[in-house]
């Protein structure tokens, strides 16, 4: 499994901090920007960045101010689920009921050591695989 970042001016620290605890843990991860902290650029751009550098098994982790905009972006992409971290049981379930495959964290109401649990349990739970789960899952995946 890869793990691919992305964020725009908003998110921009907390992304740096968890970019390098991933690292040091030894995972693959792909940062897609924002690589400077710019306050004129749009998140717009760093969801479809890391959308289109996706794969089937990867997870993609975004960060903004806030959180909607990275997860409204890339909900609009066919096979992404993006679920918004607000806290860690919350990501559980979201793995584990809707097998989420994208992470929204809103960096303006999260500490660091908060969106390190979530990300840890992003990463590490799985998808339970029950009947009703996965038959809403195809549903979802069979809207226009």
């Amino acid at each position: 499994m890869r793990v691919i970042l992305g964020t725009d001016h908003g998110g921009f620290n907390l992304k740096e901090i968890v970019k390098g605890w991933l690292m040091s843990k030894g995972l693959d991860v792909l940062d897609v920007g924002a690589f400077e902290l710019s306050p004129e650029d749009d998140f717009v751009d760093y969801v479809k960045a890391a959308v289109k550098k996706s794969e089937s098994d990867d997870r993609i982790i975004l960060f903004c101010r806030n959180g909607f905009g990275m997860c409204i972006g890339a909900n609009r992409y066919p096979g992404k689920r993006c679920g918004l971290a607000f806290n860690s049981e919350a990501v559980m379930r979201g793995r584990i009921d809707d097998d989420i495959n994208c992470l929204s964290v809103p960096a303006d109401y999260i500490d660091e050591q908060k969106v390190l649990d979530m990300v840890d349990i992003f990463l590490k739970e799985k998808f339970s695989g029950d009947e009703k789960y996965q038959r809403r899952i195809n549903k979802l995946n069979d809207l226009p």
